[in-house]
């Protein structure tokens, strides 16, 4: 594989408002609004001149959110700041900050939608 595996996420919701409110306080971003028809999205910031992936916040007729098989990472300077500002903003904590050996730390945490998202970082 030439490229990095992940290029996109979508992370889907029931209640664009509530669901961009948190994740805008959280990681402390802007979303901005896609113009696709027929489905509401709102993508995190993005370089095309860096690497890692992008995505949305998807609203779309019939897909419900939570309860979904993937698990996306977030980025973190320290993951137990973003953790600690979920349930601030309407989430909840599954697993607080744990060491995953020389690969740096996550934690697990569940937003406003019921979708089950990771945190990543080196310290």
């Amino acid at each position: 594989m030439v490229n990095n595996p992940v290029i996109w996420f979508e992370i889907y919701v029931q209640d664009i408002p509530r669901a961009k409110a948190f994740y805008e306080s959280v990681f402390q971003v802007k979303l901005e609004r896609l113009n696709s028809p027929g489905i509401e999205m709102w993508s995190f910031p993005m370089s095309m001149e860096r690497t890692g992936a992008s995505g949305a916040l998807v609203k779309r007729e019939g897909v419900s959110s939570g309860g979904n098989s993937t698990l996306v990472y977030f980025s973190c300077a320290d993951c137990a700041i973003e953790a600690a500002l979920v349930t601030t903003y309407g989430g909840h904590v599954h697993r607080g900050k744990m060491s995953i050996g020389e690969y740096g730390f996550i934690a697990l945490v569940v937003d406003t939608e019921g979708n089950l998202l990771g945190l990543h970082s080196l310290q």
